[in-house]
C-alpha cells in the first residue's frame, strides 16, 4: 500500500484511545501484519529522529501518538484545565486493585481498614477500574480490575510493567529519610 507509513500516522492522529496493529489491520484491510508493524517502527524512529513535538508509544495494547512530556506546560496551557487529580486514598485503592485484580470490595476495605465505596464508584466513573463481574458468594459481590484506560494513564504497556516489591524497596532506599 502506497503511504502505508503516513496513512498509519493519520489514523494514530485521529484516535483517542491505542490502536493494535490487527485494528490498524483491519481498518486498512491488509492482512501483512509485519508491513503494519514496520511501518509503525519506521514511524517511530522518525518521531524521534526528526524531535517532533510528539513520539509513538506502544501502551495499554496497542500504539498511541503522544505529545512530549518537555511540552507538557504548554498543552496544558492550551487546555485550560488541571488534569485529574487522585487522592491518596483513590491511589492506595488503585494500586490494592492493580496488583490484586480480580479482587472484591471486601478485599480492598480489608487491605485498607475502611469503606471504599465512594473511591471505588470515583473510579469506576473516571473508567480507571471496571467491574470484571459478579463472584459466586453470597450477595454475589463484584469483582474488580484495571482498565485500558488506567495503562494509559499511567504509561504502561501491560500489567507488568507494575513495579516490583524489589523496585519499590530500592525507590525507599534512595528516598530521603528524614526522621528528625
Amino acid at each position: 500500500m502506497h503511504n502505508l507509513k503516513a496513512i498509519i500516522e493519520s489514523l494514530l492522529f485521529a484516535s483517542d484511545t491505542p490502536l493494535t496493529v490487527d485494528k490498524i489491520k483491519a481498518i486498512l484491510e491488509v492482512k501483512d501484519r509485519n508491513a503494519v508493524q514496520d511501518a509503525l517502527k519506521s514511524l517511530a524512529e522518525d518521531c524521534d529522529s526528526q524531535e517532533r513535538g510528539f513520539f509513538l508509544r506502544e501502551v495499554a495494547g496497542g500504539y498511541q501518538l503522544r505529545t512530549r512530556p518537555e511540552y507538557r506546560q504548554w498543552v496544558r496551557r492550551m487546555k485550560q484545565s488541571r488534569p485529574a487529580r487522585l487522592s491518596r486514598a483513590a491511589m492506595e485503592t488503585l494500586a490494592i486493585i492493580a496488583y490484586k485484580q480480580p479482587v472484591l470490595r471486601t478485599d480492598v476495605e480489608h487491605l485498607r481498614g475502611v469503606d471504599s465505596g465512594g473511591i471505588l464508584r470515583t473510579l469506576l466513573e473516571k473508567g480507571i477500574i471496571r467491574v470484571l463481574g459478579r463472584k459466586d458468594l453470597p450477595g454475589r459481590p463484584m469483582v474488580y480490575g484495571t482498565t485500558k484506560r488506567f495503562l494509559e494513564v499511567f504509561d504502561m504497556k501491560d500489567l507488568s510493567d507494575l513495579p516490583t516489591l524489589k523496585d519499590l524497596e530500592e525507590l525507599g532506599e534512595a528516598w530521603p529519610n528524614d526522621s528528625t
